[in-house]
């Protein structure tokens, strides 16, 4: 008799151990892990995109004033936030997650009324809105095992092309727009990739104030769907009722990402614009610039 209550005791005291192994393990998958990340500067590979060389800081880099983080567990979206220039923490977070395998993107922006901005996934993201602009990322895994703090430093790399078309003459005075039409290329991407998700091309429309008779440049920010790729761009000034003055088309363009294509020619005069303009296609030695 006493050995079966001595066996009925030690078989309670094992399944309370077991038990209470258990229900660790459980607390331990739901404890928050600390997890800071910085964005602590862009490798700006560059033809001549910034206009000086020297290097700068987060800050003061221009086309750049908004920061969006955010981690995927597969297509889970768990955590998101945007940071914008002028914060006290501008480049730097800091949050909580449960322990477990992450994908994490970050992107650098530059956030404005006329370009909405929107991530959805890790391979999904786009401006909505008329136009594109300088986008810097970095996509990586994050696998957190412990309770240990995770401190993340991560370097965005610049995955836009940019089109800059320079007129030779100056403008004329019913002239209030510029639009550039691409073949090719999109304003949406993969941020995994960092290649455009929409090869169908699209029209980018911007003023241009100029004064009466001086020349003009107009950008054109945008994602190629390969590293290279060959478009064709189709230029048009507009007047204010949005009609057409003028129209020239450059076919066989090479542009590559992270970096410029300049189209050079007259834009304005009444003249024969077919075949005037000249394709700059020299890449200028590459430039890192640390932030």
């Amino acid at each position: 008799m006493k050995k079966n209550i001595i066996f009925a005791l030690l078989a309670l005291l094992l399944a309370t151990g077991c038990s209470q192994e258990s229900a660790n393990e459980v607390n331990n998958n739901d404890t928050l892990v600390p997890v800071t990340v910085h964005v602590d500067g862009f490798s700006v590979s560059q033809e001549d995109f910034a206009p000086t060389r020297t290097p700068s800081s987060l800050e003061s880099y221009s086309n750049i004033n908004a920061v969006m983080l955010a981690f995927y567990e597969g297509a889970t979206e768990v955590y998101k936030t945007v940071q914008l220039k002028g914060d006290a923490t501008f480049g730097s977070f800091t949050l909580s997650l449960p322990m477990g395998n992450y994908t994490m993107v970050a992107i650098a922006y530059y956030n404005h009324e006329t370009a909405s901005f929107g991530l959805t996934s890790p391979t999904a993201a786009a401006y909505a809105g008329e136009h594109a602009f300088d986008t810097f990322v970095k996509t990586q895994t994050v696998n957190i095992t412990n309770t240990t703090p995770v401190d993340i430093s991560a370097t965005l790399n610049r995955i836009n092309s940019l089109l800059k078309v320079v007129s030779t003459d100056g403008k004329t005075a019913d002239v209030t727009n510029v639009r550039m039409t691409l073949s090719a290329g999109g304003r949406s991407f993969n941020p995994t990739t960092g290649l455009a998700t929409v090869n169908t091309g699209f029209a980018n429309t911007v003023s241009t104030s100029n004064n009466t008779g001086t020349t003009t440049s107009s950008l054109t920010y945008f994602f190629l769907a390969d590293d290279e790729q060959t478009l064709n761009v189709t230029i048009e000034t507009l007047n204010a009722g949005g009609d057409v003055l003028r129209t020239t088309t450059v076919n066989d363009v090479p542009f590559k990402r992270n970096r410029r294509t300049v189209l050079t020619g007259p834009m304005y005069n009444d003249v024969n614009l077919a075949g005037s303009f000249l394709v700059e296609t020299d890449w200028l030695d590459d430039v890192t610039i640390p932030f």
